[in-house]
């Protein structure tokens, strides 16, 4: 499932179909099975590809060992339960939002609306559908008195999403980590002069976070 994030991470800001064999995006030759096992083909293969010694990005590895992370993590807390798979198909979403925005600063639509669809095949209510509103809805007016400066149509999407996954009683704790961890690197990234004040930083990967860290510990702040 993390080699298959991966697909999502390259080919959804492309368009590209999610359908098809693996290739190498330098040689465009399709990549053999035994050269597209997780985390262990990129060892065997140095990090490169096979056929044009290429290197292959790091991040291939690293989003395989994450999500490997992530699922074994969700196997401790839930069990092989239906909660368990309704986390897991909301992880694929989440991990690839999260990677997604911070290398391309977009959160493609298509990602956030099969999220949705998996929260009310699973686990619909009116409360959750409050909870989004209540999320969405106030990204959405700092979206308009920022004039999209501050926050994304995005993240007010994403926000849509969170809140239904969260739920009305862990909402206001969701926002309030993802805004005090995006003020803290904030802070670092200007400090440490790797940005400026108008800067623009991806708010994605923030919202994923809390609403990774909220699903598996319901931090309270």
């Amino acid at each position: 499932m993390g080699s298959f994030v991966n697909v999502i991470i390259w080919r959804v800001p492309k368009g590209l179909t999610l359908a098809g064999r693996s290739f190498c995006p330098n040689c465009r030759r399709k990549i053999n099975w035994f050269d597209n096992i997780p985390l262990l083909s990129f060892v065997l293969l140095k990090g490169k590809c096979r056929n044009c010694k290429k290197k292959i990005s790091r991040r291939y590895p690293l989003v395989e060992l994450l999500f490997g992370i992530v699922t074994v993590l969700l196997y401790l807390k839930f069990g092989l339960t239906l909660e368990f798979l309704f986390y897991v198909l909301l992880s694929i979403v989440l991990v690839s939002i999260f990677i997604i925005d911070l290398t391309h600063q977009i959160i493609p639509d298509e990602l956030v609306f099969f999220g949705i669809a998996v929260c009310f095949l699973f686990n619909f209510s009116f409360s959750s559908m409050l909870s989004g509103f209540l999320a969405g809805s106030f990204l959405l007016v700092l979206h308009l008195i920022t004039k999209g400066k501050g926050m994304g149509l995005g993240d007010v999407k994403l926000a849509i999403l969170g809140g239904i996954i969260v739920g009305l009683n862990n909402v206001f704790y969701w926002l309030a980590l993802a805004f005090l961890t995006g003020a803290v690197v904030g802070c670092i990234l200007i400090l440490g002069k790797y940005a400026k004040l108008k800067s623009k930083i991806a708010f994605g990967p923030f919202l994923i976070f809390a609403l990774l860290y909220e699903i598996f510990f319901q931090i309270r702040i």
